[in-house]
């Protein structure tokens, strides 16, 4: 019979009549022992002559040997002891003989048929046991055992049946057939189980396997550990008995070796994962020492179990600890290296939320992070990272500027000590600083923050008192015009530039906050012309020291040098030398307030030279005479004293403290000019109001606006401003009306009347409208506005005589004929225009531009 008979026999069984391989009596010899024979037992070298009788003699040792090794057609019992007689079978001598003379090297038999596969007693057994007995039999009882949906039911389930299944198929080879191999069958055990083993590996569901041993170990680990809160019951050190029993059994039913331990590798690099975030996660305090407590964890409890289950699952050891392990101390320091990766890329996706909390308590997670970033790898994953976290949690339209500077100076000082060198923050600096860049506000913030008051307990919206605060401590910054300089001969700590650097790389040689955000900026004009409009803010305010604004420039003339900042040093002198001119003339021309007591007007001045302020608001509107007459006695002083020079008075960029007194109150504010000239227009002194004073004065707005000879905008805002005072109401009956409330309704009159309700609540609204001080210094729109309404008569001229004109040829043709060129572009004019069409002014037609008729 043929391996591939018997291998479809195993499958299909044949009839019982048909089982028996060979006769039970043989018509050669008159003896049916193995020993009859000397002729047969005794020669070693093959006769052809005798080639019959050893045919016959194999044939029946053959069918005697597999009657007695082959497994019944049923499933094993449960209980042990079933399993003697039908499992466990008696071996008699003639068993025995003929088992010996298949698989003895001694045997003639064996050494005739020793290169003849199909003749080889164990493959059979294994065709027997695996193809067929545990194919049919085993296997669907462990599919069913991985089915359960109880994980710990399962594996013991599943180890059962493999215990059981390897007890009754090595119970006959390791008793009757191994003892009979050469060196008692060393390699035909081994090559059995490897068999076996290749059976159980592609015969199951491996990854179900995995699975579910996965999960054990994961198991016992955390209880071991003490992770998640999973205890084994001992005291986190080792592994307790039963479970030792559980690893020694999985390894005994074939389902430990090279397997398992892949197994326990993944899940002991999940569990050293998860430790890691339980444990170390926003623990990011300085001196927190995590590196070292995680090495100490690794070395002395990790490792440990490790090796416990190794030597249990090892099928080369024996099932104690420590008769172990192939770990050595560079394994375990490899570990350490994999934990302290793993806690860096924790810390990589922590490293936006330790910078938004930048502080002393933030400061240890980049001294973790320092030991992480060693490879190019892992400083490439950690700016990728960071600044795909940047880009989603900060660069947004509904972020702040104020709150996108915050962060990215703690991006500055947290970058400076992860890498001193400043590749990491060249890296991830750049999209920051373009869309900084693209931001209107930012030099503005930048500005008026370098200027704050670094004590100021409640600074404004858009102020950054840390700005002020660097800004005081770089009182000692080198000007920086030679960082050019690669090589300096001198410096004997110097190291070339990282591998992973940029081609436009430039190393920083100072943490200097303010530069970097003063280099935010293509040009020093941009910075330059935003510091010299808020200066000349804060300059023009009611403030007599002016030591801040002073330091300020005086550092920033060490960065930019002091030709471009000249402008701002002229606009701090005026204000500083006004206060000396200022007290000249009002003592020359009699100006200082009398020692009489007697009430009359005070005026003070601060004398600009014009060509190095900025573009200022210059509206014009009538006075009260009383200030008119004032100031042209100051005028009179002034070119007394600078015979060569001659004012022009700015009445809008005043202020006035105003006095006024009612019948039943008195109110002292501090105002802006138009707003004084408003109210001082309710005041009447001709002889009938005075005598009649039951009649409150009673002002429109147009007849304002006559009076004082003032844009409609200012008169309102005027008006505004005292009605959110309490001092004008506006006529409930006529629009555009108002009149002085000289009295104001008694609490009792407040609850009674639901017109004082009213009053009041728009009292509030108009003093919310107007709390806003007015801007000094006309803005950008606004200059432009005045500049385009100039070029605005040129478009009319140009579209009335030549007809309609595309935009580009407007520009062209303007850049023609307007003196000293057009400077705006094609997008600043077609907004312009764009607005004009809003009017009703110009239409389009084909995209161009044509006067409407």
């Amino acid at each position: 019979m043929t391996a591939c008979d018997r291998i479809f026999a195993a499958v299909f069984p044949p009839p019982s009549e048909a089982s028996l391989p060979t006769p039970k009596a043989t018509p050669v010899l008159g003896s049916g022992g193995f020993e009859g024979s000397a002729e047969v037992q005794s020669a070693i070298d093959w006769d052809p002559q005798d080639s019959a009788t050893e045919v016959i003699v194999w044939e029946r040792a053959w069918h005697t040997a597999t009657t007695f090794l082959s497994l019944p057609n049923q499933e094993f019992p449960k209980n042990r002891d079933q399993l003697q007689g039908t499992w466990w079978k008696e071996c008699t001598p003639e068993v025995s003989a003929a088992i010996k003379y298949l698989v003895s090297p001694d045997s003639r038999g064996a050494q005739i048929r020793r290169y003849q596969p199909e003749n080889d007693l164990l493959q059979w057994y294994f065709e027997e046991a695996g193809l067929r007995h545990f194919i049919q039999y085993v296997r669907p009882l462990i599919l069913q055992g991985l089915k359960d949906p109880n994980l710990a039911r399962g594996l013991a389930d599943v180890i059962s049946c493999l215990e059981r299944a390897y007890s009754i198929y090595l119970h006959n080879l390791e008793d009757y057939v191994y003892p009979l191999c050469y060196n008692k069958g060393g390699e035909q055990r081994n090559r059995f189980m490897f068999s076996l083993t290749s059976l159980l590996t592609h015969s199951l569901p491996q990854q179900k396997i995995n699975h579910l041993l996965g999960e054990y170990l994961r198991w016992c680990a955390e209880g071991v550990l003490g992770i998640g809160g999973v205890s084994s019951g001992t005291d986190h050190q080792t592994l307790d008995q039963p479970n030792r029993k559980q690893l020694w059994r999985l390894q005994k039913s074939g389902l430990g070796g090279s397997s398992l331990q892949k197994t326990l590798a993944d899940v002991m690099s999940g569990i050293l994962s998860t430790y890691i975030r339980r444990t170390f996660a926003r623990e990011w305090r300085s001196g927190s020492n995590v590196t070292t407590k995680l090495r100490y964890w690794i070395e002395n409890r990790f490792a440990r179990f490790i090796v416990e289950v190794l030597a249990l699952i090892d099928p080369n050891k024996n099932p104690q600890p420590e008769s172990a392990s192939k770990i050595t101390l560079d394994d375990v320091k490899t570990w350490q290296e994999i934990g302290i990766n793993q806690l860096g890329l924790l810390r990589t996706e922590e490293l936006f939320d330790v910078v938004a909390q930048w502080g002393n308590d933030s400061k240890g997670a980049i001294e973790d992070l320092k030991r992480y970033v060693t490879t190019t790898a892992a400083r490439t994953h950690l700016t990728n990272s960071f600044s795909e976290a940047v880009g989603r949690r900060l660069l947004q339209p509904g972020a702040a500027t104020t709150a996108i500077l915050q962060i990215y100076i703690s991006i500055i000082r947290a970058f400076a000590i992860l890498e001193p060198k400043g590749v990491l923050l060249d890296r991830v600096s750049r999209p920051i600083r373009r869309y900084l860049r693209d931001r209107d506000d930012t030099v503005a913030i930048v500005v008026c923050s370098l200027l704050a008051d670094s004590k100021d307990p409640s600074p404004g919206a858009d102020m950054l008192p840390e700005l002020a605060e660097e800004m005081e401590k770089s009182t000692s910054i080198a000007a920086q015009e030679d960082d050019d300089a690669e090589l300096d001969f001198d410096d004997m700590e110097w190291m070339p530039d990282p591998v992973d650097a940029g081609p436009d790389y430039k190393k920083s040689k100072h943490l200097d906050v303010i530069g970097s955000l003063i280099s935010l900026f293509e040009t020093k004009d941009i910075f330059v012309k935003e510091f010299q409009k808020v200066l000349g803010e804060r300059l023009l305010k009611d403030e007599q020291n002016f030591e801040k604004e002073t330091r300020v420039l005086e550092l920033l003339k060490v960065r930019f040098g002091e030709a471009p900042l000249q402008a701002c040093e002229v606009m701090l002198r005026d204000i500083l030398d006004s206060r000396r001119v200022d007290t000249v003339i009002r003592n020359d021309q009699n100006l200082v307030m009398s020692t009489s007591g007697e009430a009359h007007a005070e005026l003070h001045a601060r004398i600009l030279s014009h060509l190095f302020w900025p573009s200022l608001h210059s509206e014009t509107f009538s006075l009260p005479p009383e200030i008119s007459a004032i100031q042209s006695r100051y005028e009179k002083g002034f070119e007394t004293l600078k015979q060569s020079r001659k004012l022009t008075w700015l009445n809008a960029l005043g202020q006035v403290t105003v006095h006024l007194e009612f019948k039943d109150r008195a109110l002292t504010e501090v105002v802006q000019t138009w707003q004084a000239s408003v109210i001082y227009a309710f005041q009447n002194n001709s002889p009938d109001s005075m005598a009649d004073n039951s009649q409150p004065v009673t002002k429109t707005v147009t007849q304002l606006m006559s009076e004082l000879a003032m844009s409609e905008s200012f008169v309102r805002n005027g008006l505004t401003f005292w009605v959110g005072k309490l001092v004008l109401r506006p006529s409930p009956s006529a629009p555009d009306t108002y009149h002085v409330l000289e009295t104001l309704p008694s609490s009792a009159q407040r609850t009674a009347s639901g017109s004082a309700t009213t009053l009041l609540t728009a009292a509030a609204a108009a003093d919310a409208a107007t709390s806003a001080p007015a801007s000094a210094v006309r803005s950008e729109e606004e200059i432009m506005r005045e500049k385009m309404e100039v070029f605005w008569q040129f478009v009319v001229g140009m579209l009335t005589n030549q007809g309609a004109m595309p935009l580009t040829r407007i520009v062209m043709m303007l850049k023609v004929v307007v003196p000293g060129g057009f400077p705006f572009g094609n997008e600043e004019l077609k907004q312009f225009l764009e607005g004009r069409v809003k009017e009703g002014k110009l239409e389009v037609v084909g995209g161009s531009y044509r006067i409407k008729a």
